[in-house]
């Protein structure tokens, strides 16, 4: 059962806003003679295509790129060359999902509805003909056995077509990354940046907060400025010093006004 990390990974993925630059209906107009040569050469293909994913450094090489739980233990840091060749050879379906996982995350690209539907139907028709298949050596039908194979078939068909159109696709998307469709990188990203999904959920980024309006930073606030002019004479001891109490004498004796 996945942990909680990996499960809120793959809640990450879904987020990504970026599109494949050409989609799986698209492939063979995009570009027709690799879509032949990964039809016909499909495990070359995908040794080609993960070796150039990696920017053709195979010191980052990792089995599935690190996406299945074997993934570093086949001793892939002593011969990844050898290694690959076996997984395209003897994995091949896991290596051109390897290969488009490891472009996704690389990329922040989401995979689109019409993507979904045609990769969803070629695991719907291969479980449909295993199903076929099995009815057919259980019942021992000729008809269901004829059936069977006629699916069997029609699904190794449509696998054969997907993949070939998918590693069209990664192709494509490479070529842009490469800069065939524009300006080249400025540099190879960093090994922990090729795989999103090993890596752990960064923390939010923020700025530091900011003083208060006017203020720059590290000093206290300015004293007020000394006033001056009539504010002095306003502000200064009143009454001035010694004048109270009034000295003895100062004021006129009782019945002064009266008279």
């Amino acid at each position: 059962m996945p942990s909680q990390e990996y499960m809120d990974k793959m809640q990450l993925r879904q987020s990504y806003r970026n599109v494949w630059h050409t989609d799986l209906m698209s492939t063979i107009q995009a570009d027709s003679p690799f879509c032949c040569l990964a039809l016909w050469c499909g495990p070359c293909v995908s040794y080609m295509l993960r070796k150039r994913a990696l920017y053709n450094d195979m010191s980052r090489y990792v089995c599935c790129a690190g996406y299945l739980p074997c993934s570093g233990r086949c001793g892939e840091s002593r011969c990844p060359e050898f290694c690959l060749a076996t997984e395209v050879f003897l994995c091949f379906g896991n290596s051109v999902a390897s290969t488009r996982f490891l472009l996704q995350d690389e990329f922040n690209i989401q995979t689109t509805q019409c993507d979904n539907c045609i990769i969803g139907f070629m695991f719907c028709l291969q479980q449909v003909a295993c199903i076929f298949a099995i009815v057919a050596m259980i019942v021992g039908s000729e008809e269901l056995s004829e059936a069977s194979q006629i699916l069997s078939c029609l699904s190794d068909m449509v696998y054969c077509s997907v993949c070939a159109c998918m590693q069209t696709q990664h192709k494509i998307e490479l070529d842009k990354r490469d800069g065939k469709f524009g300006p080249p990188p400025m540099a190879v990203p960093p090994f922990q940046q090729m795989s999103r999904i090993d890596q752990p959920i960064p923390p939010p980024v923020g700025y530091p907060q900011q003083p208060a309006y006017g203020q720059p930073y590290g000093y206290p606030p300015p004293p007020p400025a000394p006033a001056q002019g009539y504010q002095a004479a306003a502000y200064s001891a009143y009454p001035p010093p010694g004048s109270y109490p009034p000295p003895a004498g100062s004021y006129p004796p009782p019945g002064y006004y009266g008279k």
